[in-house]
């Protein structure tokens, strides 16, 4: 439909033309409201698996409760509640215990507030928590926490299968061993079968385990509710579960019946015979037999007993304290009978052990594209499963040790009541309960971590921050990520080989808390700088809470063990700095970048609060750049330099100027400046790029001199290369914009450095193995001279080149004093330089000078006068040039004063002909200029048509000998014939001691005040530099920039 058919009648005419880029307001909120945050999560893999394709679109509608409570509460109740919680409590004691429950939940809480924030402050993608991290703090602080969390999740599915192999293994067929030595390799071969068959079936489907996950949740709340009915039974009558001592000393009954010392099985594990006259164990023949209840109710004295922590070293005994014992001399055979510790205990080892319990609470946050209302069920949810859970966890330290002996506590495996789990002991109707529930409970944490992480590592690799995991973002036809579960499950494997649920659960925590860490670290960054985009549903949080949480988390790591810290800390930055260097570029807006902003707004504050020092002086470049036709760099060598000269340091803005204006190249000057960073990729020069569009290059140039760079960081420093077309320029507008730029730079007291054959200066990649970088100090503009070198010596391009320093002596100088003061002048500024006096004698100005200043001032003139053509123009130059040689050879002929440049002469009527077009050129250009004809002359020249000219004229102008030119000498301008003289002069010494120097640095020489020399100072400085290859002109800022203070 046409665009003004369409609005023809509307009352939104005044806005048709923008209707493409922004739409109305109706057709914006239609689209909004069919956009689903629905997650390519497993429903969709279920869908595909089901050959059956439902809807396109499907509406979430999941609830608080389902979607986000339950997941949290069956993630956060697990392994450690039903196999490790007894023996920290019997370990640490109630107030020891409490403590760590206490902190670890307090820890959880924090961070649940702070996620709350995050993940109600719009919509949650697929990614969960790694989405939340990644878009808060950026990519790498994403990558790496994510990865961290991936490894967290991987370890967990060890810890689950470990502990449903230790659930299988002692409680369930404890006959059945693979091998009879040790329990770890027990837990290694059906650890790995087992970690084979669940990875089996999450690659088959995954909608068996979504399936499962109820049951597997059912069991959780049976075994706790049978705990807490078992607790209320034993306050009422205790259970039969009784504890036999032997003194004071706890033993394993599962190889007897009864707890006295008539039992033969009993008998027969200390003495060396069944008969009463047997050879005893010291220990069992000189102490009784005592029998006491597992499980007395609720008493004072039992509290009394665990309320304190019970810690020991590797191998002790577990005894009772309260009980009398005879000491008797150890006999190693026979310890193997009593319940003693696996490993030396200690309460920062119990809260490494015991973190990952109440881990799992981004299970809520993971299912946001499946919630309702994800901004309201995420915090009400994940809060409400961290307290239900807490007051669990508490709950049951408080029960475990008013209702449960101490020495049965402190028993880990449940050695001492029949090899049971601890807390089965306390359940009701049956410790059996316990054992099935938790045996489903860990098989399906682990079913779910292992689906879990390898989707996790699926979107950290979709993202494309992390180069080398990019393979693990490809999956199945349906989008399961095959090869990511492949690694999960060598990840996982490791893991399991450790045999330990003890050793694994440390590791799990580190790499838990960095995640928490890092979540309170994206909430508080986010608050505090009061980003517009922040603005969560959630209001309850601050960012004092997400300090306080991150405090907490890092505490916990180091307290849980600082090794792993250290080594988790050292995980993550390598993986930050890797995702720094090699990852991709992504823009997420977040919140480290806009602390970089503030960081930045202030730093730039600071700095103009006080001058700069002269001790932080360095150049702060802007480097103007040509860009040709096709908008490329001219000069990429330019680049090169500057890197070289900065190292990476300091501020580099690369500019350049594009003549017209913004509405008509606007488009021009982003490529230009998208050419511009692409050169500076490409010469490793760190910077910024800027592209003016202005109705003139000049204006463009005093534009970014004035205005490039903002507050304290702004350049003091202006590179460019030597205009090398100057001379062939149609109307010498060239020249007149170097010779301004030179001019606005000493006005706005910055430095200037000019590099003449800039593309003949070395790249970044070679190596410059000798050679000398030269400085002629012939004035003092601040030591930008003496600091440039050093500066270039500091990249390894120009590591191996030798300084040395040239100073110019006058008639009346004490040149050997003068070299002594220089040199103590370079160590006190610790510069290793050669240092040489060049003594300049006062001499009469030459022929040679003469003639360049008659050439020049000739040129001069007849540039202003006529109104050339360029091939015109061009052919008047190369005539001038052809004069100056054949005066330079005919000088050289006859006198010995002029410089031996050449070595022929010209003949005498060829010269004169060149005379003579010159005379003829400036009578054209005088009738012009008098209106003695409209017709343009045309300077074609014939032998007929030179001779007419000559006559036309001779009443005008006098015919003058080329080669008789002391009349003409005597009206020359002596400023120019001194200025030239000097050039001449000092360009003689630079050649002859710097012709093989790598590098030539010069003072440069102001232009003149008087704007009508303007034409002559190009002359002056090419004549300066004639001979030398790379040359750079140095004109200081007008302060110092060096100094011998420390």
């Amino acid at each position: 439909m046409d665009t003004e058919t369409y609005y023809e009648g509307k009352n939104m005419a005044l806005f048709e033309e923008e209707m493409d880029s922004t739409p109305m307001v109706s057709s914006f909120l239609n689209k909004l409201a069919n956009y689903t945050n629905l997650t390519q999560g497993v429903r969709e893999h279920e869908e595909a698996e089901d050959g059956v394709r439902r809807a396109a679109v499907m509406v979430p509608h999941m609830g608080t409760f389902i979607g986000v409570y339950l997941p949290c509460m069956q993630n956060i109740l697990g392994v450690i509640l039903f196999l490790r919680l007894t023996w920290i409590v019997g370990t640490a004691g109630i107030l020891g215990s409490f403590a760590i429950v206490s902190m670890c939940c307090i820890c959880t809480l924090l961070t649940a507030i702070s996620m709350s924030a995050i993940a109600t402050n719009g919509v949650v993608p697929a990614g969960g928590s790694y989405y939340m991290i990644s878009r808060s703090l950026g990519p790498e602080f994403g990558g790496a926490v994510g990865l961290c969390l991936y490894l967290g999740t991987t370890f967990a599915g060890s810890l689950y299968i470990l502990g449903t192999i230790e659930i299988l293994l002692l409680y369930i067929i404890p006959p059945e061993k693979v091998v009879k030595e040790t329990t770890a390799n027990d837990m290694r071969i059906y650890g790995t079968c087992c970690l084979l068959l669940m990875a089996l079936v999450v690659f088959v489907g995954v909608k068996y385990v979504n399936k499962l996950a109820l049951v597997f949740l059912s069991c959780v709340v049976l075994s706790i509710m049978a705990t807490y009915a078992g607790a209320i039974k034993t306050a009422i009558k205790p259970s039969n579960f009784s504890v036999c001592l032997l003194g004071n000393r706890t033993l394993k009954n599962e190889m007897f019946e009864k707890c006295t010392k008539t039992d033969v099985e009993l008998w027969n594990l200390f003495c060396d015979s069944p008969y009463l006259n047997a050879t005893c164990d010291e220990y069992f023949a000189l102490n009784n037999l005592t029998e006491i209840q597992a499980t007395p109710g609720v008493l004072g004295e039992v509290i009394n007993d665990n309320l304190w922590g019970n810690y020991g070293p590797d191998n002790m005994v577990i005894e009772r304290k309260n009980l009398s014992s005879v000491p008797a001399e150890a006999n190693n055979d026979k310890l193997k009978n009593y319940v003693f510790n696996d490993w030396a205990t200690y309460f920062t080892l119990l809260v490494g052990i015991y973190f990952p319990s109440v881990t799992g609470i981004m299970a809520g946050s993971n299912r946001s594209g499946d919630l309702r209302d994800a901004q309201r069920s995420i915090p009400i949810g994940t809060i409400l499963a961290i307290l239900t859970t807490s007051f669990i966890y508490i709950s049951f330290v408080v029960l475990f040790g008013a209702c449960i002996e101490g020495v049965v506590l402190r028993d880990k495996f449940g050695f001492s009541v029949k090899t049971k789990p601890v807390i089965s002991i306390l359940a009701w109707p049956s410790p059996w309960v316990i054992v099935i529930g938790s045996f489903f409970s860990c098989c399906g944490a682990g079913l779910q971590s292992l689906t879990g992480a390898p989707r996790l590592l699926q979107a950290i690799a979709r993202d494309g921050i992390i180069p080398f995991l990019q393979v693990f973002g490809h999956g199945k036809a349906n989008g399961e990520p095959t090869w990511a579960l492949l690694l999960t499950v060598g990840i996982c494997e490791i893991g399991i080989l450790i045999a330990s649920l003890d050793h694994v659960a440390p590791i799990l925590s580190m790499f838990f808390l960095m995640c928490y860490l890092f979540v309170n670290l994206a909430c508080a960054v986010q608050t505090l700088l009061c980003t517009p985009n922040w603005r969560p549903r959630f209001k309850f949080y601050h960012w004092t809470l997400s300090f306080l949480g991150m405090s907490l988390c890092l505490s916990l790591m180091f307290i849980s063990s600082w090794i792993y810290a250290l080594v988790v800390i050292v995980i993550a930055g390598c993986i930050y700095k890797y995702i720094e260097y090699k990852g991709a570029v992504k823009e997420w807006g977040d919140g480290i970048r806009g602390l970089s902003l503030n960081a930045a707004r202030y730093a730039l504050i600071r700095l103009e609060e006080a001058p700069l020092h002269t001790k932080n002086w360095r150049p702060q470049l802007l480097v103007l750049c040509k860009l040709n036709s096709d908008l490329e760099v001219t000069h990429p060598r330019l680049l090169s330099f500057a890197t070289q000269l900065k190292a990476g340091k300091g501020l580099t803005i690369v500019c350049s100027v594009l003549e017209g204006t913004y509405m008509t190249r606007g488009d021009e000057a982003k490529k230009g400046e998208q050419n511009l960073k692409a050169a500076m990729a490409a010469e490793k020069t760190k910077g910024f790029s800027h592209v003016v569009v202005s109705s003139s290059l000049r204006d463009g140039f005093s534009i970014l001199i004035q205005s490039a760079g903002l507050g304290g960081m702004k350049h003091n420093a202006v590179l460019m290369a030597w205009p090398t077309g100057w001379k062939q320029d149609r109307d010498s507008s060239v020249r007149r914009n170097f010779i301004e730029t030179v001019r606005e730079t000493t006005s706005a007291h910055q430095a200037l450095l000019v590099a003449k054959n800039i593309d003949h200066f070395p790249a970044n990649q070679e190596r410059l193995k000798e050679g000398t970088v030269d400085v002629w100090w012939i004035v003092h503009d601040g030591g930008l001279l003496m600091l440039l070198p050093f500066l270039l010596s500091q990249h390894k391009v120009w590591r191996k080149c030798k300084m040395r320093i040239f100073t110019v002596a006058q008639m009346d100088d004490n040149s050997i004093q003068m070299k002594k003061d220089l040199q103590m002048f370079l160590y006190q500024l610790r510069l290793n330089a050669v240092v040489e006096v060049v003594e300049m004698h006062d001499s009469d100005i030459s022929a040679f000078t003469y003639e360049k200043t008659l050439v020049m001032e000739q040129r001069s003139q007849m540039l202003k006068q006529m109104q050339l053509s360029r091939t015109e123009r061009e052919r008047e130059i190369q005539s001038i040039t052809d004069v100056s040689r054949a005066s330079i050879k005919r000088k050289k002929c006859s006198s010995a004063d002029a410089p031996p440049l050449y070595s022929q002469c010209i003949p005498e009527d060829e010269a004169q002909l060149i005379h003579d077009r010159n005379t003829a050129s400036h009578s054209a250009a005088n009738d012009k200029a008098a209106g003695a004809t409209s017709d343009r002359v045309h300077m074609t020249w014939t032998k007929d048509k030179l001779q007419n000219e000559r006559n036309k004229h001779k009443e005008n102008m006098a015919v003058k000998d080329m080669f008789n030119m002391k009349p003409e000498w005597e009206n020359l301008n002596h400023s120019n014939v001194r200025r030239m003289h000097t050039a001449v002069k000092l360009n003689e010494v630079v050649v002859k001691k710097s012709c093989n120097s790598e590098l030539v640095l010069l003072n440069m020489p102001g232009p003149p005040k008087n704007k009508k020399g303007d034409d002559n100072y190009m002359e002056f400085l090419e004549v300066l530099m004639e001979g030398l290859d790379r040359v750079l002109l140095v004109r200081g800022g007008g302060r110092e920039v060096i100094t011998i203070y420390s």
